[in-house]
């Protein structure tokens, strides 16, 4: 019997969490003129109801498809992407993925649990993390509350979002798999589904559920039982079994409060380039630390190791150093480079000791303003 209670409770737990968050989860819907959507023909492809009707053309098909032409006047408008957000505040600010919302040229459309189509303004991107606010005009709307209290392994969690840009106000269930984890993710060019290359992002420190997610979930929320955000989910492993990714909700709380405060999101920059150094990483290339930062660039043209007039060029760091910590904190696994930067302020002065060709040395400089 105390069982049945037990797992009753937490279905309430979970239905009642739902019906708290669900009216203020949105669905975010990115269109571009049909001239600047051409190169999206395969994500149109993918969806075909989004193509306009053609009265039975025949095609100048470029891939011998045997497809219908696509021949709308240029300025119409067509959907080349979407995710979810969720309110933040009852006056139109909405927070969501920043790769949701990545096209300037693009329009974008939220449209609301009551089925209201409003137009949204971007009012910033965090030029670090995954995340954009936006804006539409209208008043009175639901919100979410935050939660960033620490979250544990094994605790239940639930997603809502806009699940493959058809099925709005999707919920999954799952628990946390893990915390402060690091990945490679891409992350799309123009939301999901956009005609560029994707866009390839180092994310820190995230949340690792698995939950399921899938294509048009990025930007919605990952909640507790109490009905409280507590990340901001944004992206998955294709091929593996539930494993998914969300934005842990203080980073975005800090944008929220440097956009009340300056009008943007203010993140300090120190303007380099590094790998993070491991024991294995010491013995397979036989340095002299196996921890630490060493600067480094890539094979891509233009990706220096240090930027030219950046704070780190000002501090004398060249490539091939190794930072061994910053203001005394020791640069490892559990304390990398970028999240003790960006823990720091703009105008803060950060010491630094490295490593030059074995000989320890130190310097300092005031870190700048991302742009």
């Amino acid at each position: 019997m105390l069982r049945s209670e037990v797992m009753f409770s937490d279905e309430e737990k979970t239905i009642a969490a739902v019906h708290r968050v669900a009216p203020a989860v949105v669905s975010i819907t990115m269109s571009k003129t049909m001239s600047e959507a051409r190169g999206s023909f395969l994500d149109s492809m993918l969806n075909p109801e989004l193509l306009p009707k053609t009265h039975g053309k025949k095609s100048n098909d470029p891939l011998n498809l045997g497809l219908p032409a696509i021949t709308p006047p240029s300025n119409e408008k067509v959907k080349v992407g979407g995710g979810s957000g969720f309110i933040v505040d009852s006056s139109g600010i909405i927070l969501t993925n920043k790769h949701v919302v990545f096209d300037e040229k693009a329009d974008y459309v939220v449209t609301t649990a009551d089925e209201q189509e409003l137009p949204a303004k971007v009012v910033t991107r965090d030029p670090v993390n995954d995340i954009a606010i936006l804006k539409v005009e209208a008043t009175g709307l639901p919100t979410v509350t935050m939660n960033t209290r620490r979250v544990e392994p094994g605790q239940s969690v639930l997603a809502i979002g806009n699940a493959l840009g058809l099925f709005s106000n999707t919920v999954s269930k799952g628990i946390i798999s893990g915390l402060a984890r690091k990945i490679s993710a891409a992350l799309g060019s123009g939301g999901e589904g956009g005609e560029q290359a994707p866009l390839v992002e180092e994310l820190h420190g995230v949340i690792q559920t698995d939950v399921g997610i899938n294509q048009g979930n990025s930007g919605g929320p990952l909640i507790n039982l109490e009905g409280e955000v507590i990340g901001i989910n944004t992206a998955v492993i294709f091929g593996a079994q539930n494993i998914s990714f969300a934005l842990p909700i203080h980073w975005a709380k800090q944008d929220l409060a440097d956009l009340r405060e300056h009008g943007r999101i203010v993140r300090p920059f120190i303007g380099l380039r590094y790998v993070m150094l491991t024991p294995e990483i010491q013995k397979r290339y036989k340095l002299v630390s196996d921890y630490g930062a060493l600067v480094t660039g890539s094979h891509m043209p233009g990706n220096y190791a240090i930027v030219k007039g950046s704070p780190a060029d000002k501090a004398g760091l060249q490539e091939n150093d190794i930072i061994l910590t910053i203001n005394a904190i020791k640069l490892d696994q559990h304390n990398e480079l970028s999240e003790v930067v960006q823990n720091c302020a703009v105008g803060d002065t950060i010491e630094m000791t490295f490593l030059r060709a074995g000989k320890e040395r130190q310097t300092k400089t005031k870190l700048e303003e991302r742009h």
